[in-house]
């Protein structure tokens, strides 16, 4: 079993940055692929950026440039740096870990461990 915790969230205006944080248990953080998606009210769950095996990183289309998904294996925590915030930025943002690197990175059904969720507002 993986838990994840994360931090860091709140209330920026726009143009400006954040630091999510994301805290994995489990002796094996190395090995996990780790992901962050998003969501806005009335919205589904979105793709937002994944740090995958080999050390490679996808992001979706509206951050690339943007947001960067860095991860510390000796810290155990994977974060989401986000800059040039926009107000569209904002929603909940939720931390993910899977132990499978087959499939998609974007998608949400084939990750199998979730964090609680931290909010993101973006004031325009």
């Amino acid at each position: 079993q993986v838990q994840l915790v994360e931090s860091g969230g709140g209330l920026v205006q726009a143009g400006g940055s954040l630091r999510l944080s994301c805290a994995a248990s489990g002796r094996t953080f190395s090995s996990y692929a780790m992901g962050w998606f998003r969501q806005a009210p009335g919205k589904e769950r979105e793709f937002v950026a994944a740090s995958w095996s080999g050390g490679s990183t996808y992001y979706a289309d509206s951050v690339k440039g943007r947001f960067t998904i860095p991860r510390d294996n000796v810290k155990n925590t994977v974060y989401l740096q986000m800059n040039s915030l926009k107000p569209e930025d904002t929603a909940v943002y939720y931390c993910a870990a899977r132990t499978y690197y087959t499939g998609s990175y974007f998608s949400k059904y084939e990750y199998e461990y979730w964090g609680q969720g931290t909010q993101v507002t973006v004031s325009s």
